[in-house]
Protein backbone atom coordinates (compact mmCIF):
# COMPACT_ATOMS: atom_id res chain seq x y z
CA UNK A 1 0.00 0.00 0.00
CA UNK A 2 1.38 3.41 -0.96
CA UNK A 3 2.07 6.02 1.70
CA UNK A 4 -0.35 8.88 2.16
CA UNK A 5 0.22 11.94 0.01
CA UNK A 6 2.46 14.76 1.16
CA UNK A 7 -0.52 17.10 1.31
CA UNK A 8 -2.37 14.58 3.46
CA UNK A 9 0.49 14.50 5.95
CA UNK A 10 0.31 18.28 6.23
CA UNK A 11 -3.44 18.07 6.75
CA UNK A 12 -3.13 15.34 9.37
CA UNK A 13 -0.68 17.35 11.47
CA UNK A 14 -3.31 20.06 11.82
CA UNK A 15 -6.25 17.66 12.12
CA UNK A 16 -4.66 15.40 14.74
CA UNK A 17 -3.68 18.46 16.77
CA UNK A 18 -7.21 19.84 16.53
CA UNK A 19 -8.64 16.54 17.73
CA UNK A 20 -6.12 16.48 20.55
CA UNK A 21 -7.12 19.96 21.68
CA UNK A 22 -10.79 18.97 21.58
CA UNK A 23 -10.24 16.34 24.29
CA UNK A 24 -8.60 18.87 26.63
CA UNK A 25 -11.70 20.87 27.54
CA UNK A 26 -11.99 20.85 31.32
CA UNK A 27 -9.26 18.23 31.61
CA UNK A 28 -6.65 18.02 34.35
CA UNK A 29 -3.28 18.61 32.71
CA UNK A 30 -1.46 17.10 35.69
CA UNK A 31 -2.76 13.56 35.00
CA UNK A 32 0.24 11.23 34.48
CA UNK A 33 0.77 9.80 30.99
CA UNK A 34 1.53 6.14 31.60
CA UNK A 35 2.82 5.59 28.07
CA UNK A 36 5.35 8.42 28.54
CA UNK A 37 6.70 7.78 32.06
CA UNK A 38 7.60 10.90 34.00
CA UNK A 39 5.33 13.22 32.03
CA UNK A 40 1.88 14.55 32.78
CA UNK A 41 -0.55 15.57 30.04
CA UNK A 42 0.61 19.18 30.06
CA UNK A 43 4.24 18.17 29.67
CA UNK A 44 3.32 15.81 26.84
CA UNK A 45 1.68 18.71 25.00
CA UNK A 46 4.73 20.91 25.55
CA UNK A 47 6.90 18.14 24.12
CA UNK A 48 4.70 17.78 21.04
CA UNK A 49 4.32 21.51 20.45
CA UNK A 50 8.04 22.02 20.97
CA UNK A 51 8.74 19.30 18.43
CA UNK A 52 6.45 21.01 15.92
CA UNK A 53 8.33 24.28 16.36
CA UNK A 54 11.73 22.57 16.15
CA UNK A 55 10.91 20.91 12.85
CA UNK A 56 9.31 24.08 11.51
CA UNK A 57 12.54 25.99 12.11
CA UNK A 58 14.61 23.12 10.72
CA UNK A 59 12.65 23.16 7.47
CA UNK A 60 12.19 26.92 7.19
CA UNK A 61 15.94 27.52 7.55
CA UNK A 62 16.87 24.42 5.47
CA UNK A 63 19.14 23.38 8.32
CA UNK A 64 22.08 21.19 7.32
CA UNK A 65 22.62 19.88 10.86
CA UNK A 66 20.36 19.26 13.86
CA UNK A 67 19.14 22.31 15.77
CA UNK A 68 19.19 22.33 19.59
CA UNK A 69 16.13 20.56 21.00
CA UNK A 70 16.54 20.96 24.75
CA UNK A 71 13.42 23.10 25.02
CA UNK A 72 11.12 20.15 24.33
CA UNK A 73 13.25 17.50 26.06
CA UNK A 74 13.51 19.12 29.51
CA UNK A 75 9.88 19.41 30.57
CA UNK A 76 10.45 20.12 34.26
CA UNK A 77 9.22 23.77 34.00
CA UNK A 78 5.83 22.65 32.65
CA UNK A 79 4.27 20.65 35.45
CA UNK A 80 1.16 22.76 36.06
CA UNK A 81 -0.36 24.42 33.00
CA UNK A 82 -3.96 24.76 31.90
CA UNK A 83 -5.67 23.75 28.66
CA UNK A 84 -6.62 27.37 27.98
CA UNK A 85 -2.92 28.12 27.46
CA UNK A 86 -1.74 24.84 25.97
CA UNK A 87 -4.56 24.25 23.48
CA UNK A 88 -4.16 27.45 21.41
CA UNK A 89 -0.37 27.27 21.63
CA UNK A 90 -0.40 23.70 20.35
CA UNK A 91 -2.69 24.43 17.41
CA UNK A 92 -0.74 27.53 16.44
CA UNK A 93 2.48 25.53 16.19
CA UNK A 94 0.85 22.75 14.16
CA UNK A 95 -0.65 25.23 11.69
CA UNK A 96 2.67 26.98 11.27
CA UNK A 97 4.45 23.66 10.71
CA UNK A 98 1.98 22.54 8.05
CA UNK A 99 2.24 25.90 6.27
CA UNK A 100 6.05 25.68 6.25
CA UNK A 101 5.90 22.14 4.88
CA UNK A 102 3.58 23.24 2.07
CA UNK A 103 5.75 26.21 1.21
CA UNK A 104 8.91 24.08 1.11
CA UNK A 105 7.46 21.14 -0.82
CA UNK A 106 8.30 17.46 -0.31
CA UNK A 107 11.62 17.41 -2.19
CA UNK A 108 13.34 20.36 -0.50
CA UNK A 109 16.73 19.34 0.92
CA UNK A 110 17.15 19.50 4.69
CA UNK A 111 18.92 17.65 7.49
CA UNK A 112 17.03 14.56 8.66
CA UNK A 113 17.98 12.20 11.51
CA UNK A 114 17.65 9.15 9.25
CA UNK A 115 18.21 8.64 5.51
CA UNK A 116 16.07 10.79 3.29
CA UNK A 117 17.38 14.30 3.47
CA UNK A 118 14.15 15.89 2.26
CA UNK A 119 11.17 17.55 3.90
CA UNK A 120 8.93 14.60 3.03
CA UNK A 121 10.62 12.59 5.80
CA UNK A 122 9.58 15.12 8.44
CA UNK A 123 6.04 15.50 7.07
CA UNK A 124 5.31 11.80 7.42
CA UNK A 125 7.15 11.45 10.72
CA UNK A 126 5.35 14.34 12.40
CA UNK A 127 1.94 13.39 11.09
CA UNK A 128 2.34 10.11 12.98
CA UNK A 129 4.20 11.67 15.91
CA UNK A 130 1.18 13.93 16.39
CA UNK A 131 -1.21 11.00 16.00
CA UNK A 132 0.53 8.88 18.62
CA UNK A 133 0.86 11.69 21.13
CA UNK A 134 -2.85 12.34 20.65
CA UNK A 135 -3.29 8.69 21.61
CA UNK A 136 -1.09 9.20 24.69
CA UNK A 137 -3.16 12.15 25.88
CA UNK A 138 -6.52 10.60 24.97
CA UNK A 139 -5.79 7.38 26.84
CA UNK A 140 -4.35 9.23 29.85
CA UNK A 141 -7.54 11.29 30.12
CA UNK A 142 -9.72 8.18 29.94
CA UNK A 143 -11.23 8.86 26.51
CA UNK A 144 -11.60 6.49 23.58
CA UNK A 145 -8.93 6.66 20.89
CA UNK A 146 -10.11 6.37 17.30
CA UNK A 147 -8.18 6.74 14.05
CA UNK A 148 -9.00 6.61 10.34
CA UNK A 149 -8.07 3.33 8.68
CA UNK A 150 -5.69 4.74 6.07
CA UNK A 151 -3.86 6.85 8.66
CA UNK A 152 -3.41 3.87 10.99
CA UNK A 153 -2.18 1.66 8.14
CA UNK A 154 0.40 4.23 7.11
CA UNK A 155 1.50 4.79 10.71
CA UNK A 156 2.15 1.06 11.08
CA UNK A 157 3.97 0.89 7.75
CA UNK A 158 6.20 3.80 8.77
CA UNK A 159 6.94 2.15 12.12
CA UNK A 160 7.93 -1.06 10.33
CA UNK A 161 10.10 0.82 7.81
CA UNK A 162 11.98 2.84 10.42
CA UNK A 163 12.43 -0.10 12.75
CA UNK A 164 13.90 -2.21 9.94
CA UNK A 165 16.59 0.25 8.87
CA UNK A 166 20.09 -1.25 9.18
CA UNK A 167 21.15 1.82 11.19
CA UNK A 168 18.90 0.71 14.01
CA UNK A 169 21.47 -1.93 14.95
CA UNK A 170 24.03 0.88 15.28
CA UNK A 171 21.70 2.87 17.55
CA UNK A 172 20.42 -0.21 19.42
CA UNK A 173 23.00 -3.04 19.12
CA UNK A 174 21.08 -5.07 21.70
CA UNK A 175 18.37 -5.65 19.08
CA UNK A 176 20.63 -8.16 17.34
CA UNK A 177 19.55 -10.58 20.06
CA UNK A 178 16.14 -10.69 18.35
CA UNK A 179 17.54 -12.49 15.33
CA UNK A 180 17.36 -16.29 15.12
CA UNK A 181 15.95 -19.23 13.20
CA UNK A 182 12.20 -19.57 13.14
CA UNK A 183 11.59 -16.14 14.62
CA UNK A 184 8.69 -14.59 12.74
CA UNK A 185 5.70 -12.55 13.91
CA UNK A 186 2.42 -11.99 12.10
CA UNK A 187 0.08 -9.08 12.89
CA UNK A 188 -3.42 -9.15 11.41
CA UNK A 189 -6.00 -6.37 11.70
CA UNK A 190 -9.44 -7.95 11.81
CA UNK A 191 -11.66 -4.94 11.11
CA UNK A 192 -10.34 -3.32 7.92
CA UNK A 193 -12.25 -2.91 4.70
CA UNK A 194 -11.83 -4.98 1.52
CA UNK A 195 -8.47 -4.55 -0.18
CA UNK A 196 -6.76 -3.04 2.85
CA UNK A 197 -4.41 -6.04 3.23
CA UNK A 198 -3.85 -5.11 6.84
CA UNK A 199 -1.35 -7.84 7.69
CA UNK A 200 2.33 -7.51 8.54
CA UNK A 201 5.03 -10.16 8.90
CA UNK A 202 8.15 -9.30 10.89
CA UNK A 203 10.99 -11.61 9.90
CA UNK A 204 13.91 -12.04 12.32
CA UNK A 205 15.45 -15.10 10.66
CA UNK A 206 18.17 -13.36 8.64
CA UNK A 207 21.07 -11.01 9.30
CA UNK A 208 18.78 -8.05 9.87
CA UNK A 209 15.18 -7.33 10.75
CA UNK A 210 12.83 -7.24 7.77
CA UNK A 211 9.09 -6.90 7.29
CA UNK A 212 6.49 -7.34 4.58
CA UNK A 213 2.78 -7.01 4.05
CA UNK A 214 1.72 -10.65 3.81
CA UNK A 215 -0.53 -13.40 5.10
CA UNK A 216 1.87 -16.12 6.29
CA UNK A 217 2.16 -18.67 9.06
CA UNK A 218 4.52 -17.38 11.75
CA UNK A 219 5.92 -18.41 15.12
CA UNK A 220 3.43 -16.07 16.75
CA UNK A 221 0.31 -14.41 15.36
CA UNK A 222 -1.44 -11.38 16.84
CA UNK A 223 -4.98 -10.57 15.72
CA UNK A 224 -7.16 -7.64 16.68
CA UNK A 225 -8.73 -4.35 15.59
CA UNK A 226 -6.40 -2.07 13.64
CA UNK A 227 -6.38 0.74 16.20
CA UNK A 228 -5.53 -1.71 18.95
CA UNK A 229 -2.68 -3.24 16.94
CA UNK A 230 -1.35 0.27 16.31
CA UNK A 231 -1.36 1.02 20.02
CA UNK A 232 0.17 -2.33 20.93
CA UNK A 233 3.02 -2.08 18.41
CA UNK A 234 3.77 1.51 19.42
CA UNK A 235 3.80 0.44 23.07
CA UNK A 236 0.72 2.42 24.03
CA UNK A 237 -1.46 -0.51 25.08
CA UNK A 238 -0.71 -3.88 26.65
CA UNK A 239 -0.88 -6.72 24.17
CA UNK A 240 -2.90 -8.89 26.53
CA UNK A 241 -6.40 -7.46 26.40
CA UNK A 242 -9.82 -8.80 25.54
CA UNK A 243 -9.60 -7.34 22.02
CA UNK A 244 -6.30 -9.04 21.11
CA UNK A 245 -5.83 -12.71 20.21
CA UNK A 246 -2.34 -14.23 20.47
CA UNK A 247 -1.54 -17.56 18.83
CA UNK A 248 1.86 -19.19 19.22
CA UNK A 249 5.13 -18.13 20.83
CA UNK A 250 4.15 -15.48 23.37
CA UNK A 251 7.70 -15.23 24.74
CA UNK A 252 8.96 -14.18 21.30
CA UNK A 253 6.20 -11.57 21.07
CA UNK A 254 7.06 -10.15 24.50
CA UNK A 255 10.76 -10.09 23.66
CA UNK A 256 10.15 -8.29 20.38
CA UNK A 257 7.77 -5.70 21.87
CA UNK A 258 10.20 -4.98 24.72
CA UNK A 259 13.18 -4.69 22.37
CA UNK A 260 11.67 -2.39 19.73
CA UNK A 261 9.85 0.08 21.96
CA UNK A 262 9.21 3.32 20.10
CA UNK A 263 9.08 6.75 21.76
Amino acid sequence: MSPLSYDRYCTEIVEQTHRLRACLSGADMTVPVLSCPGWNVGQLLRHLGGGHRWVEETVRTRASQPLPDDDFRDLSPYTREGPDVLGPWLEEGAARLAATFREAGPDAKVWTPLPGGTVSFFARRFAHETLMHRADATLALGSEFTVEEDVALDALDEWMELGSLPQMFEFHPERRKLLGPGRTLHFHATDTGPGAAAEWVVDLTGDTLTWRRAHEKAAVAVRGPLADLLLVIYGRRHVRSEDIEIIGDEELLDFWLESVAFG
